[in-house]
């Protein structure tokens, strides 16, 4: 092991940002890795920067490493610079903890947070000389993933052993329970795959065969055993209160993306946006109480030293005690500059109200996300805000000294039109009226609009919609490039052929896992990234496996066919899901469930599932 490190040590002065890799921050976990009975890795399958700022990471990590027995420690993809110098050096993909090769521990644990990271895990396997296909692995360690992308585990279901579908902390440890149990008895991976099956939350895919129609929908997703279940339900936290927090948090010696306190306030979301795949799969909505949140920050920050604390959740205004929590940590600690970050806001003027509060100690930026340029479509998208909405925030942060404002929207959202597209120069326009009715002229203003390609996700009302096509999306790109003429404005747009690729691994099958594989043999990794993309090289996978992308992305689903994530149930019922589509294509609005009950079904689910109540 000394002569890995010694090997480790000497590429460390080679390359860039040498920290992604040498472990050691404050609050890692060191354990005698001789003294446990189960060795973890938590892979994460992009650079240390992204993956350390993962809140699901933070959780499970402290979470494992509180068991006598177990060992967690944590690896990232290498970035292309260290993974060149590791295979001309013949060194295997290693724990930042102790240095150990990945494939002398006893589970892998991918989390999957985006599709475009698919590669990413196929590599980090070779890179730790494990074969990618799960029936070439005899003797080598199992293989695990969850995470938001998890709800369709049809592409990656020839690399992963075992799926988790749901609140990881739920069933982390019934799942190391049976690791230990079955390590202790030798039992063979495809008996312990079967005892894991009966774990709720737990899918084992080599236990289940995809057939398909002739025209290549699937016609059924069935197990090849009995006593498998025939859908995954997921599984979840019932009380965030009284679940597990870590008190603790590692600090990296680097800058990494999201460099504070990660404090979750609540799971879930009430809103119902149409396009939001996390505000479907993360119902109901479960809060944390102030109390407990309270005593949690105090500890963080003793234990971190950080100087700022971010309140994170799908839509943090929406907290119950929004207010008196803010101001009270910022009470509390404004002596000692600690600030409070809001990652997302609504467009209301209590939240700006909030923004002004938050910014006596630390100057925030402002971002505001319309979705959408005209109040058609925002009703389409059941996103809930009005013009009106965005003049009045907009007004108050200009009156409190804001002078630059983001504004996030989609492009190609379902039913959108070239007037819906002018509707989103016309809104920044108006936000550049009411800047000038405050200031008297728009000298100082920045108005930055970004968009991205609506991605139609599993398990959304938008499930069933077809993506715009690429040529589409660039028309209305280089359309709103003219309208954001002028020195205030400037216009940011998200590659359309990657968004594309997302909507097709996104509903993808098992089919479009061949490809996924072929496309990392052709060199394909750090899809995320606009350097490292490589889009000819994945057409050409598609089509040596004899799979048209083209029918993930575009095609209109018909209400009766069946989707490749069927075998998961999330909760949310597909009769809720089919009543709210025709909803959106007739523009009519549903309202707050925390408000009125919209009979989604997630509180029957499970026994114990109860939904927030304001």
């Amino acid at each position: 092991m000394s002569d890995l490190k010694n090997k480790i040590d000497d590429l460390l002065m080679k390359v860039n940002k040498p920290a992604r890799y040498t472990g050691g921050e404050i609050n890692s976990v060191i354990k005698d890795a001789n003294k446990v009975k189960i060795r973890f890795a938590f892979a994460f399958p992009d650079v240390y920067e992204v993956g350390m700022s993962h809140l699901g990471l933070k959780i499970l990590y402290s979470l494992m490493n509180e068991r006598d027995d177990t060992y967690c420690e944590r690896v990232f993809a290498p970035w292309v610079d260290m993974e060149n110098l590791m295979r001309e050096k013949d060194v295997p993909l290693f724990s930042l903890e102790t240095k150990t090769p990945l494939n002398m521990f006893d589970v892998i644990g991918f989390t999957l947070q985006y599709e475009l990271s698919y590669t990413n895990i196929l590599n980090m396997l070779d890179l730790s000389k494990i074969p990618i296909r799960s029936k070439d692995r005899k003797g080598y360690p199992l293989i695990i993933a969850g995470g938001p992308c998890a709800v369709n585990p049809a592409p990656l279901s020839d690399v992963v052993d075992l799926f988790v579908i749901g609140d990881g902390e739920e069933i982390i440890n019934e799942i190391l329970d049976l690791v230990a149990s079955c390590k202790k008895d030798n039992v063979p991976k495809e008996d312990f795959l079967r005892r894991a099956s009966k774990i709720q939350g737990v899918y084992a895919p080599s236990l289940y065969v995809e057939t398909y129609n002739d025209d290549n929908t699937i016609k059924s997703i069935k197990p090849i055993e009995e006593g498998v279940p025939a859908v995954i339900k997921r599984r979840i936290v019932k009380d965030l209160d009284k679940t597990y927090h870590p008190d603790k948090q590692i600090v990296p010696f680097i800058n990494i993306v999201h460099d504070r306190i990660v404090l979750e306030v609540f799971r879930g979301c009430t809103r119902g946006c149409r396009f939001c795949q996390a505000g479907m799969i993360y119902r109901p909505v479960r809060e944390r109480s102030k109390e407990t949140l309270l005593k949690l920050a105090d500890k963080l920050i003793k234990s971190t030293g950080y100087e700022e604390i971010s309140l994170t959740s799908l839509s943090t205004c929406d907290y119950s005690q929004i207010e008196s929590l803010v101001y009270d940590l910022i009470e509390k600690y404004k002596d000692m500059g600690t600030g409070v970050a809001l990652p997302s806001t609504r467009i209301d003027a209590f939240s700006v109200n909030l923004l002004n509060e938050i910014q006596k100690v630390r100057k925030t930026g402002l971002t505001l996300a319309p979705e959408a340029g005209t109040q058609r479509l925002r009703d389409v998208i059941n996103k809930g805000v009005t013009e009106e909405d965005l003049v009045n925030s907009t007004k108050e942060a200009f009156k409190a000294g804001w002078k630059s404002v983001k504004l996030y929207f989609m492009l190609g959202l379902p039913t959108e039109t070239m007037e819906d597209v002018k509707g989103i120069s016309d809104l920044a326009h108006l936000v550049a009226d009411v800047y000038k009715d405050v200031n008297g002229s728009t000298k100082g203003l920045k108005i930055t609009v970004s968009t991205s390609t609506f991605v139609p996700k599993p398990f959304t009302p938008f499930q069933w919609y077809p993506q715009d096509d690429m040529d589409s999306i660039i028309n209305k790109q280089n359309y709103l490039k003219e309208l954001l003429r002028g020195k205030i404005f400037s216009y940011n747009w998200h590659e359309p052929n990657m968004s594309f690729l997302e909507a097709v691994i996104s509903k993808g099958d098992r089919k479009v896992g061949q490809a996924i594989i072929k496309a990392w043999e052709s060199g394909c990794k750090f899809d995320g990234w606009d350097e490292q993309f490589k889009f000819d090289k994945w057409l050409e996978a598609f089509e040596s496996v004899g799979v048209d992308p083209k029918f993930y992305a575009y095609k209109n689903r018909d209400f009766d066919e069946v989707f490749p994530w069927d075998i998961v149930d999330v909760g949310v019922r597909k009769d809720y899901l089919k009543r709210e589509y025709k909803k959106a294509i007739e523009g009519k609005l549903t309202g707050d469930c925390r408000l009125h009950c919209t009979g989604c079904g997630i509180k029957d689910l499970d026994e114990g599932v109860v939904c927030f109540e304001a």
